[in-house]
């Protein structure tokens, strides 16, 4: 099975990298079945999203279309990114915004073509936990939300608060946080069970099967009420 994860941390060193590292670690000691591609976005070039693009043949001369065949090639999906001002990095959204070109069906762009692939968020911010769950999730909701509507199906999510050296100093942090690395990789073992599950049998745990299932039928109806 094929793990594809997108990382949109633009330091070096970045904690939301070692973040996925420690996830990526889980996955492989779960799986020795499983292929595992990074993508740094900040070492790539994807020209930002205009109607133009919105064709599922790749015709860009970017770094692009070689993200587009990575994740069709995807048996899961994870994305490990910081928080910035409430959401995420510029280059994420974009390359959220392209992968509509592909990943939604060409007639209507509201038929999801990720067939149910299976997603995990990594996510490390500058604020507590606290916060994370009475606002900063709500802010970035439209990531996992986006995928969910492309056909993906949303089977975690991770924060790491606090991610500072001190008041208003950003560096490394994630990596003197030995319980918090175990806890990512706890997660990416867990995540890479599903996966193989899903890739072997096409089957996922019956709570996120029937999640899909009333998403899914939400759709149907917005789509006969619009």
């Amino acid at each position: 099975m094929h793990i594809l994860a997108l990382v949109a941390g633009t330091n070096v060193p970045s904690n939301a990298d070692h973040l996925c590292d420690a996830f990526l670690a889980g996955v492989r000691s779960a799986s020795s079945e499983a292929t595992v591609t990074k993508i740094n976005l900040k070492d790539t070039h994807i020209e930002h999203f205009t109607v133009e693009y919105y064709h599922p043949q790749c015709s860009s001369h970017d770094d692009f279309c070689k993200l587009q065949e990575l994740v069709e090639q995807a048996d899961g999906m994870v994305i490990a990114t910081p928080i910035w001002n409430f959401s995420v990095p510029a280059h994420l959204k974009n390359a959220i915004d392209r992968m509509g070109a592909f990943c939604l069906d060409e007639k209507t762009r509201t038929r999801g073509m990720l067939e149910g692939t299976p997603a995990f968020f990594l996510f490390t911010g500058g604020a507590p936990k606290s916060v994370w769950k009475g606002l900063m999730r709500f802010t970035t909701s439209h990531l996992p939300e986006s995928l969910r509507y492309y056909g993906a199906t949303i089977i975690g999510k991770f924060y790491e608060g606090q991610c500072t050296a001190g008041k208003g100093v950003f560096g490394l942090v994630i990596d003197q946080r030995t319980e918090v690395l175990k806890r990512a990789e706890a997660a990416g073992k867990r995540f890479a069970a599903i996966v193989e599950r899903y890739t072997t049998k096409g089957k996922l745990p019956l709570r996120y099967h029937m999640i899909m299932r009333l998403y899914r039928f939400g759709q149907r109806i917005a789509g006969k009420v619009l």
